[in-house]
């Protein structure tokens, strides 16, 4: 069809052994988990497992944590910090934020919670790491941080945040949805309270699903209640993880697919680093301004616009004209676009992949110089 360079909003080129595994379970007999000491419901129940078992492996979570699914990171986000924050409660949060971390946020707010956020710097998106102790205060209970921007492709230091958190005995909450697969999360140190990742991204897993890898002590309110399979008779949701935050009937297929796609991650070899070469080929090309910060490490997620032109109408051209698929606009994250100055136009991101090859970095590089000239 053409070249995909959509990554950073949904991998669309999975490995074969997510639809196999999906297609057993769909044309298999799979019951719902914990509905049921049959075997059909005991059928469902070991996917389910499965799939938690490979999300810890990849996270290296030991037994302080337990992974609850839910149906992407937006859902687990939202569970986590209308679960955790009160009112009274204060949280630290950064510019290069998502959606669904700011507007959870801006309703915790309108609820009497309240929460400062840390700058950036215009163009290369680099973090003011010395607002985290400006912004705290007594009532600071958490601090919520992308791990990497999906806008520029920055990446936190991850270890100097879990160690502030930790200094200032804090609960560090992680969105993952760039990083889960590509880079490294160590969780054996105990230090993150809560770790929110999707599985239709960089974990190359069916779309609708997703969760939180989350700290057993951490004292949460369930958002969502309903059906558990276990305590009928009781009023109120189960405090037990990973029930709490698993409402209703799991999506079994999804996570199958899920399971197998985490596998074939952690068992594939390392693809070629392609992204040091394209930003190294970026700067020859005259009109591109380039967004982020590409002296630290980063995920291959790239901002640009071209000239004084629409990102719209860029992103436009790059499909109709060359067949590549590329996103525009603010990619739901707005006071990153603030904070870089492209907040009246927005940004041409490209991201990769596993699948991304360098003939494609190839053509997507001339048709690039070939927009810069017009």
């Amino acid at each position: 069809m053409g070249i995909y360079l959509d990554n950073a909003a949904t991998t669309a080129q999975k490995p074969a052994v997510v639809a196999e595994a999906m297609t057993e379970i769909l044309t298999g007999e799979y019951g719902n988990p914990s509905r049921g000491a049959h075997g059909y419901s005991l059928a469902g129940y070991r996917v389910a497992e499965s799939a938690r078992n490979q999300v810890k492996q990849l996270f290296k979570a030991d037994r302080r944590y337990e992974v609850a699914f839910t149906n992407n990171a937006t859902v687990a986000l939202n569970e986590v910090l209308k679960g955790l924050i009160q009112t009274g409660d204060h949280i630290i949060t950064t510019s290069w934020e998502h959606n669904s971390v700011l507007r959870p946020l801006y309703q915790l707010e309108a609820q009497g919670a309240s929460f400062d956020v840390v700058a950036s710097e215009a163009v290369t998106g680099r973090l003011n790491y010395q607002e985290f102790t400006e912004k705290i205060r007594p009532e600071t209970k958490a601090v919520i941080c992308n791990h990497a921007s999906n806008v520029t492709g920055n990446l936190l230091d991850l270890e100097w945040v879990k160690d502030f958190c930790e200094a200032h005995e804090l609960y560090l909450i992680i969105d993952a949805s760039q990083t889960a697969g590509v880079v490294p999360i160590d969780l054996s140190d105990g230090k993150i309270a809560a770790v929110c990742f999707t599985g239709h991204k960089s974990l190359y897993g069916p779309q609708g699903t997703g969760g939180v890898c989350v700290r057993k002590d951490l004292s949460l309110e369930p958002v969502i209640t309903g059906g558990d399979g276990m305590q009928s008779f009781s009023k109120v949701q189960p405090k037990e993880l990973p029930t709490l935050l698993e409402a209703g009937t799991l999506n079994i297929p999804g996570l199958a697919g899920l399971a197998a796609s985490i596998q074939w991650l952690r068992e594939k070899e390392a693809r070629p680093a392609l992204g040091e070469y394209f930003y190294q080929e970026l700067q020859k090309i005259d009109g591109l301004t380039i967004y982020g910060d590409f002296n630290l490490p980063r995920v291959d997620v790239f901002s640009m616009n071209i000239k004084d032109a629409e990102s719209a109408i860029v992103s436009d051209l790059l499909w109709e004209e060359f067949q590549i698929a590329t996103r525009p606009g603010y990619h739901c994250a707005p006071l990153m676009h603030e904070a870089l100055g492209t907040a009246d136009r927005g940004t041409v991101r490209l991201s990769f992949s596993s699948f991304t090859t360098k003939a494609e970095v190839d053509t997507v590089l001339a048709a690039l110089q070939n927009l810069a000239l017009r």
